[in-house]
């Protein structure tokens, strides 16, 4: 268990995530750049951020907004240039924040020279740098049914695609331009490591691991159960967390981070992790990551037919599975807490009714857990999904994908937008809303996806002198978590687990106890309390709507409120 004198510096730390095409554009193309992202460092040391993590700011064709990657080591001209991120890098370290770079080493793109090598010929020496197969048996390369696995695409279609050169397949998980690299191959994995070593020596303070538990494939890459959509299959559990992730990751711990002084931070996001999987790989003693991005909160408002067949929320599903994990991961590992980020949609809009309050509220009950804190880009500000009119204004990849597929299945396409417009990646990418003016302050030309409408009352400028704002809010948690060393490491205990609407658990360490009562809907909800709550402290509330006695609290919609108990108070 992680305790007080050895805590590691992120168990009180809180990352900012910046989304570079949607941040601030400084150039008038209307994308977010390195120099936008400069001019707003304020911003985040204003909000009292510990960790700035970039989205992938490397050279890439865009076809997945940057996660198809062509080189590792050249910064995109779209957001500028190598030296624009050294000043970037300089100005976040004299602001005594740290920078964490995007690592993307499950797949690259297609563009990429090591792939332009390997699908030159069969014998090329960099063939067995990704995943080649030739068609499965009885069928002719190109025929329907053809490709080596069932598997379907995280982004619709087979994950195969023909090569025409070489008359084989290629592995790609995501989209057809970003194949996936072979970690299998020793060479791959120094390829990588050198990498890596090469950002650190340029002065950044760790990595943020994209999709990381899938670099371990079972070689045999086996059929996966038919989902039903046109015959294809569900590979998950044939690449993910598969037999050698651990030893790839203690292997990427050794060779990139051993002998170096430095207090840096690795995080795997891992998609289908289960809590006993990621105990394994946030043991400090094991020498992995510090701690994974689990998807098992984000995914209980799924419903039959995925993250686009949305269902409403049930609270205490919610309070099962994060009061899971804080158990699981109490005595062993860490756990890094999120509601956003850029493949999510606003949670203001998502757990929330869009409300000042509910996304203070949600806030709350986040950042007081056991955990490091995740808040994504505008999230301080209580910004909420986009009121998306068609399917021209949307522009990511998945979402594209998604609408023509479920179309050309004969799908109505007012209830596909519905479902897209309610959990589409495109309402995190809208750009950062920092003023009432002309595009949100965010660009004086016209931007690659629109500003929400809503930038012209909610927006960084009216909330900077407002102490009831979203932003002083964020303010506030993150310096209790600074502040209270019983936010950061002490022990965690849900409360009201059953409860439908009010989500309560208590914190404590040594002799000062937190309790955290959060009314998550919008009616009124009265609970009990014991008895020496009554004499608390009130250390934190989002509005006035509240009260609290001997026996119990009464809480107006989205209240939220922090009581301490210290010493013999009672």
């Amino acid at each position: 268990m992680i305790d007080r004198p050895t805590a590691p510096w992120w168990t009180s730390a809180v990352v900012y995530q910046v989304y570079p095409r949607s941040f601030a554009d400084s150039t008038g193309d209307g994308i977010g750049d390195l120099v936008g992202i400069t001019s707003r460092l304020d911003h985040l040391q204003r909000l009292g951020v510990d960790v700035v993590w970039l989205s992938p700011i490397y050279l890439s064709p865009q076809a997945d907004n940057g996660y198809d990657i062509s080189d590792y080591q050249a910064v995109d001209p779209v957001f500028g240039t190598l030296e624009d991120f050294d000043r970037l890098l300089a100005q976040v370290h004299e602001r005594g924040m740290r920078l964490v770079m995007d690592l993307v080493v499950n797949h690259t793109s297609d563009e990429h020279p090591w792939f332009v090598e390997s699908r030159s010929g069969k014998d090329n020496p960099k063939r067995d740098w990704y995943w080649w197969r030739p068609a499965r048996e009885p069928f002719t390369a190109g025929e329907p049914g053809a490709e080596p696995t069932n598997w379907e695409s995280f982004f619709s279609g087979p994950t195969w695609t023909l090569d025409e050169t070489t008359g084989e397949y290629y592995l790609h998980l995501f989209d057809r331009k970003q194949p996936d690299l072979n970690w299998e191959n020793p060479e791959v994995r120094a390829a990588v490591h050198e990498m890596m070593r090469w950002w650190l020596d340029r002065g950044v303070d760790g990595f943020r691991m994209d999709v990381i538990n899938f670099i371990s494939k079972h070689p045999e890459l086996r059929d996966g159960p038919t989902t039903g959509t046109g015959g294809l299959g569900n590979g998950f559990a044939q690449f993910a967390t598969g037999p050698r992730v651990h030893e790839f990751l203690q292997e990427m711990r050794r060779e990139v981070f051993a002998g170096r002084t430095g207090n840096f931070l690795t995080v795997g996001e891992m998609p289908g992790v289960t809590w006993e999987d990621a105990r394994l790989f946030t043991d400090p003693a094991r020498g992995e990551v510090d701690m994974v991005f689990q998807f098992e909160h984000v995914s209980l408002d799924h419903g039959p037919g995925g993250k686009f067949d949305p269902k409403p929320l049930d609270l205490r599903d919610l309070k099962a599975s994060l009061g899971r994990w804080q158990t699981a991961l109490g005595e062993t590992g860490w756990n890094s807490l999120y509601w956003n980020n850029h493949d999510q949609p606003r949670v203001v809009s998502r757990f929330g009714d869009g409300s000042r309050e509910s996304a203070t509220a949600l806030a709350t009950v986040l950042h007081l857990h056991r955990g490091t804190p995740y808040v994504y880009q505008g999230e301080e500000l209580g910004m909420t999904n986009a009121p998306f009119a068609g399917v021209d204004d949307l522009r990511d990849v998945e979402s594209l994908n998604h609408f023509h597929r479920a179309v050309e299945a004969g799908q109505d396409p007012e209830a596909v937008l519905t479902a897209l417009r309610a959990m589409g990646r495109d309402n995190a990418r809208t750009p950062v809303q920092w003023t009432a003016d002309h595009e949100a302050g965010f660009t004086d030309g016209t931007p690659w996806i629109a500003v929400n409408p809503n930038h012209t009352w909610l927006n960084a400028a009216a909330q900077y002198d407002d102490p009831h704002s979203v932003f002083h809010h964020y303010r506030r948690l993150i310096e209790l978590r600074h502040t209270r060393p019983v936010v950061a490491v002490g022990d965690f205990t849900m409360l009201l687990a059953d409860h439908p609407h009010v989500y309560a658990f208590e914190r404590r360490l040594d002799d000062v106890r937190l309790l955290v009562v959060a009314n998550l809907h919008g009616t009124e909800q009265t609970v009990d309390l014991a008895p020496e709550w009554a004499g608390a402290t009130a250390v934190l509330s989002n509005t006035a709507g509240h009260d609290v006695d001997a026996s119990r609290a009464i809480l107006q919609p989205w209240a939220a409120l922090v009581l301490e108990l210290t010493g013999g108070q009672s």
